[in-house]
């Protein structure tokens, strides 16, 4: 008998790696794809990308994927589709409102894939093959052309409610459709998953124009650039900064790849406005005074080689910043990114440049989810009668249980699956299925996936103990161990380390003695355990051992 499934395929309890997957019989509808952002102990991994092994594995058996439907622009929701497109491979359609597409688009384009994504029509549904029909609403949200979906299934209707907030004074007067929402929920709608991230917050989010204010009050004592630093993707809040930079007679310069893709596609599409003349290219800003200008610059999360660390640390070839500048930083840090946020505001303040952070002005941010009050909103609107709290962490998906308790919702009718258990809709009850191996897909440069557990614990091991390369000249076919090298890196200064280098060659000398007849790579490995007991013997520390046999 059939069933809608349901489940989050970039697992549960995360904020980022949105990616769900909507399956009935052999169609599967799939809703964002995006990255996720690695922890500091995952040692040079670039972005965690959500596992589909599930859904290669369905490919397999028959299933076909009818579509994909994107809610909005950021990365945590469509920056994943480079990687995940190729595993899938199969065509399929694209669609999100006409900025997401646009942006997505560019994200494909930068790793050379040339896929049209398509928008959706304007008051209609989009069908997608004969399970699913999908019906877009607007919301707002920290970005532009942000949307909810109405999917209409042989299982009654799912409200996808993904990132959103209820600006009632939106920067560019777009509120959110509640006509759309109130309909829908007096034609019954049998499952709400709802964005939960800031539900611990009572009251309701503060509207995203109040930042206006904020930076004319941050601009008017600025004898320098006023250089502000913000998510590249939040564009109400770059319109803002533009428009408090014309009233002060300054001129606007992007720094950053982010800032300045984004900046034009929104430019093109007429959803961002630069009053005539007022734009000048980063490589003609010293043609201007300091105090005629207004930076807008990538890298408000401090990322390492982001364009703002660089200027902060003086190794920008274009933008350098002094004392009589002003950097804002209008965000806040992305929990797991403070230690970077603070180390650049640091390196400022060390230098005795003027800093304005949420720490010290809390009107330069405001968050982009709905606090408690909204999402109450949206509840009495929908009436579902079950809700599925999303994009969130496991407290917030418990304190939103809580709310929706409050409103009237059992416990059986607020939707808490584990990470990897499949939701199904029958009949129009809730059924608990299967639980998917969910694993966490990392990229590392150009490998998907091909970093372990093993991998990232020898780098842990790199970082923290050093590593000792033992070199081995090899000459028809023996090991001349009179000549064995020694090359260590983060481990002992070489020149004060006589006693631990002797040891080392010492005991491979041994080594290579006794086990003369040994494979290589079964030799290699002895000399990596012996040697690593010894070494922890003496001095207590346990580097990463790498022997290298090297022919003469």
């Amino acid at each position: 008998m059939s069933s809608l499934k349901i489940f989050p395929i970039g697992g549960i309890g995360s904020v980022t790696k949105n990616m769900f997957v909507y399956e009935y019989e052999d169609e599967m509808l799939l809703v964002d794809c995006g990255i996720g952002f690695p922890e500091i102990a995952q040692f040079g991994i670039d972005v965690l990308i959500p596992d589909v092994s599930y859904i290669q594995k369905r490919l397999t058996q028959g299933a076909t994927i009818v579509g994909m439907c994107l809610t909005h622009g950021h990365d945590d929701h469509i920056a994943a589709l480079p990687y995940i497109l190729p595993m899938l491979k199969q065509d399929f359609p694209i669609y999100g409102s006409i900025l997401t597409a646009a942006f997505a688009e560019a994200r494909l384009s930068d790793h050379e894939i040339q896929k049209q994504v398509q928008t959706y029509p304007e008051f209609m549904p989009v069908r997608l093959g004969k399970a699913f029909s999908v019906t877009p609403i607007a919301v707002t949200h920290s970005i532009p052309e942000s949307r909810h979906l109405i999917i209409h299934t042989p299982e009654g209707i799912v409200y996808h409610g993904s990132d959103f907030k209820f600006d009632m004074n939106p920067v560019d007067h777009k509120v959110s459709d509640f006509a759309s929402m109130a309909l829908v929920g007096r034609e019954g709608v049998s499952v709400a998953l709802v964005d939960c991230l800031r539900v611990e917050r009572s009251y309701w989010s503060p509207s995203e124009s109040s930042i206006e204010a904020t930076f004319e009050r941050e601009i008017e004592d600025c004898q320098g650039k006023f250089i502000v630093t913000l998510m590249s993707s939040n564009l109400h809040r770059v319109q803002q900064a533009i428009n408090v930079a014309h009233a002060h007679q300054r001129k606007v310069v992007f720094i950053g790849r982010s800032v300045e893709q984004n900046v034009k596609i929104a430019e093109d599409l007429k959803l961002l406005t630069i009053p005539k003349g007022m734009y000048v290219h980063k490589r003609k800003m010293n043609e201007y005074q300091d105090r005629e200008l207004c930076v807008i610059i990538a890298g408000s999360q401090g990322q390492p080689g982001s364009s703002l660390v660089r200027a902060v640390f003086g190794e920008h070839p274009i933008v350098t910043i002094s004392k009589k500048d002003k950097v804002v930083f209008s965000t806040e840090a992305i929990p797991g990114n403070e230690s970077n946020v603070y180390s650049t505001i640091d390196e400022l303040a060390k230098n005795r440049i003027n800093i304005v952070y949420s720490d010290i002005d809390s009107g330069l941010h405001v968050s982009g989810h709905a606090g408690e009050q909204e999402q109450k909103l949206l509840l009495s609107l929908l009436n579902s009668r079950y809700v599925f709290p999303i994009g969130g962490t496991e407290r917030h998906r418990v304190q939103f249980a809580h709310m929706a308790n409050e409103l009237g919702y059992n416990d059986q009718s607020i939707l808490l699956p584990k990470h990897g258990e499949i939701i199904e809709l029958k009949d129009g009850k809730i059924l608990f299925g299967d639980v998917i191996d969910l694993k966490e897909l990392m990229v590392d440069g150009l490998g998907v996936g091909d970093v372990g557990a093993s991998v990232l614990a020898d780098r842990k091991r790199m970082a923290e103990e050093g590593m000792i390369v033992v070199i081995i000249p090899e000459s028809a076919g023996t090991y001349q161990t009179k000549n064995i090298m020694i090359v260590s890196r983060g481990f002992v200064f070489m020149r004060d380390a006589d006693e631990v280098i002797t040891l080392i060659k010492n005991t491979t000398a041994e080594i290579l003695t006794k086990h003369a007849d040994m494979q290589e790579q079964q030799l290699k490995r002895e000399i990596e355990r012996q040697l690593s007991r010894a070494v922890e013997d003496y001095i207590e520390r346990k580097p990463l051992i790498l022997p290298v046999f090297v022919g003469e």
